[in-house]
């Protein structure tokens, strides 16, 4: 933990995975901007099983909105199932889509 002012910031890792209708949405590039919005590192993928599946490290508060975004995904998305996984941390620097 961290001070930031008179907060203590928690930094976090969430692993996230997402089935429904999120391939082939736009699922991974508007989760990149949101993540950089946010302010968080990790990555998203889409997995051959259709899910989508993404990391996210950072302090606790933005790295929540993330997952909570992922249950709403973007526009055209229609989410039906999210497991969210804690994990330790690894440390990751930048947000990417990877293969």
């Amino acid at each position: 933990m961290a001070a930031s002012g008179a907060r203590w910031v928690r930094v976090i890792r969430r692993r996230v995975l997402v089935s429904g209708t999120v391939q082939g949405v736009f699922f991974r590039d508007s989760c990149r901007r949101a993540a950089a919005e946010a302010g968080v590192a990790g990555w998203v993928r889409n997995l051959p099983d259709g899910r989508v599946e993404a990391v996210f490290e950072g302090d606790d508060a933005p790295v929540e909105r993330m997952v909570a975004w992922m249950r709403r995904g973007p526009s055209r998305a229609e989410v039906e199932h999210v497991e969210v996984i804690p994990e330790p941390l690894e440390g990751l620097l930048v947000f990417a889509i990877t293969d």
